[in-house]
């Protein structure tokens, strides 16, 4: 049940009748008719465009079209009230008994809020794929966080949803990993090691040179690299994807695949892709003018293989291939990308922190030409967060060595608090995150006030729950009709506002709404509870009334349930009791 596509069903069922009759000519468009909630509460329930948006192609004058529809939807009985404001916009609003219905789909119907909108098609979520070089730090944990509570989110809206991380294990990066990894290696024969500038001095590496150890012994102990490397940089890929798992696993995350970086290279998928690029006229050798600003590391003044991605939205051509025939740093991508697309997947979004903004239009062309336009890439960039406790910087960690890690925060705060918190912002807006804010037993904190409307139902549940039935089936069918009051129907009215919120979100790839709205839903619930203390009639423990106190419950628990949901898309726990 989404009740606002109801309402514009029923408005587009009365527009036919407008054209059958004669009042409207044949062959409108009626794709931009929109049925929405009025900016003035004041004006109504909903309201809709379908005059204004008709009234040139019909050559009408739009509040003549107003006042036909306004006739039409008075006489169904879902409609109180049809009334046209200003040039031609229509306010409605709806009979009690429409609002009552919408308690009863969310007590019955567990799908509630769900969407079709994604039909089924299949999409890639790429979140996270930080480089395997160490543990995730708080910057990863927000693109964490926001692409895996994305890909609930478009799940939840229909999608046939992937989430993927890709390994970051073909560069120099993992060479220094490895040569980290033997000086703790060294170190635990008992040897005195220094770590020159660009290795990792972490001390989460020290258990891992402790395990290479064990597995070779001294056979590495003062030998060169030649003998070493490659089998050292892989045991601690291995063992730093381990530990990011279990990084992850502590958000409750789990991916459905990783993709080795490395798997692109001798094994001909590379020079695929850029072979059929080539084959569609997109690659030729040139020379690029030297950037402005800052100098990519992949440029050089040299003739070299360039990708025409101007013809698919690019400011400048790419380089794909250097002048000593190496791959530049696109080049993986633009196979990895082909991949993606030779698996299937109709939509394709790529979670990058605030650093790769740079990248975005380049990927973009990329998967265009490789799917001919036929495969869209959304990227969503997810700014820096900043730590604070108590108003004062956060320290690094000290097993890091540089940086505050996923695990620092997680052990602060909790999986639920950071989780939701992380969300509390638009992904691209920066984010501050106090430790001790976060923990806040106040309205000002989100998490607590979500989290306490729901513990609250559950305890007028249980109070309610010594004198009447308040299982949710036989609250299904309870009489609904002495709720009323204002602050009762603004309760409703937001749970009606579910549906609509999901495919909101998710055509925006934007599942901080989510958060908002359930904030938004705690403040109507509370508002009503507070309000009880001055008004024993709205308090939803009536006691020696069984009836009246059954029809309170089932708005509570339809609040519950919702919240339920929508935690769900935001991978957090509700609390059962506060």
């Amino acid at each position: 049940m989404n009740l606002f596509a109801d309402i514009r069903t029923l408005v587009l069922d009365c527009l036919a009748g407008l054209v059958a009759d004669g009042t409207l000519p044949e062959g409108l468009a009626t794709h931009a008719i929109t049925v929405e909630p009025p900016r003035d509460a004041a004006h109504g329930d909903m309201a809709t465009n379908a005059a204004m948006v008709l009234a040139k192609p019909a050559k009408m004058n739009p509040r003549m079209i107003a006042e036909a529809l306004a006739a039409k939807l008075q006489d169904d009985p879902k409609i109180d009230v049809a009334e046209v404001a200003g040039p031609g916009f229509l306010n409605l609003r709806l009979a009690p008994t429409v609002w009552h219905g919408v308690i009863t789909t969310a007590l019955t119907d567990p799908a509630y809020g769900q969407s079709g909108l994604g039909q089924g098609q299949k999409m890639m979520v790429e979140y996270v794929s930080a480089n395997p070089t160490g543990p995730l730090h708080v910057g990863h944990t927000r693109g964490a966080v926001f692409g895996d509570a994305l890909a609930r989110l478009m799940d939840y809206a229909g999608f046939d949803v992937t989430k993927e991380y890709y390994i970051n294990d073909g560069g120099a990066q993992v060479d220094v990993l490895a040569r980290s990894v033997y000086l703790r290696y060294l170190e635990a024969h008992g040897q005195d090691v220094a770590f020159e500038d660009g290795t990792y001095p972490g001390d989460y590496l020290i258990p891992v040179g402790q395990a290479l150890k064990a597995k070779v012994g001294d056979a590495f102990v003062d030998k060169g690299e030649q003998f070493w490397l490659e089998e050292v940089r892989e045991f601690a890929t291995a063992a730093m994807m381990d530990l990011i798992r279990a990084d992850l696993a502590q958000l409750g995350i789990t991916m459905d695949n990783f993709f080795s970086e490395k798997s692109l290279y001798g094994t001909g998928l590379i020079e695929k892709a850029i072979a059929e690029l080539d084959a569609k006229g997109l690659i030729y050798r040139g020379t690029l003018e030297p950037p402005k600003g800052k100098m990519p590391e992949d440029w050089e003044p040299r003739e070299q293989t360039l990708f025409k991605s101007t013809e698919h939205g690019d400011d400048v051509d790419r380089p794909v291939q250097k002048s000593d025939s190496s791959w530049t740093y696109f080049a993986p991508d633009i196979a990895y990308h082909y991949d993606k697309v030779q698996r299937g997947f109709d939509q394709l979004i790529d979670v990058f922190g605030a650093d790769h903004g740079g990248y975005v239009k380049r990927m973009k062309a990329a998967v265009s030409a490789l799917s001919d336009g036929k495969v869209p890439l959304d990227v969503k960039l997810t700014q820096l967060v900043k730590l604070y406790k108590n108003g004062e910087p956060f320290k690094m960690s000290k097993r890091a060595g540089t940086f505050v890690t996923l695990r620092d925060v997680v052990d602060q705060v909790g999986a639920n608090v950071t989780r939701f918190h992380m969300l509390t912002r638009k992904n691209d807006a920066p984010l501050d995150f106090d430790f001790a804010k976060v923990l806040e037993q106040s309205k000002d904190n989100p998490v607590f006030y979500v989290n306490y409307a729901y513990a609250r139902v559950n305890s007028a549940v249980a109070k309610a729950s010594a004198f009447a039935d308040v299982s949710d089936a036989t609250l299904a069918k309870v009489d609904l009709s002495g709720l009323t009051h204002d602050a009762e129907l603004i309760l409703i009215k937001k749970l009606a506002e579910w549906p609509r919120l999901v495919e909101i979100a998710a055509k925006g790839h934007e599942p901080h709404r989510v958060a908002f709205y359930l904030y938004d839903l705690a403040s109507d619930f509370h508002a009503l509870y507070h309000q009880g203390n001055a008004d024993a009639a709205l308090r939803f423990v009536q006691e020696g009334d069984p009836d009246t106190t059954q029809a309170k419950i089932a708005l509570c628990r339809a609040v519950a349930i919702v919240i339920s949901h929508g935690l769900g898309i935001l991978g957090v726990t509700p609390a059962e009791e506060m």
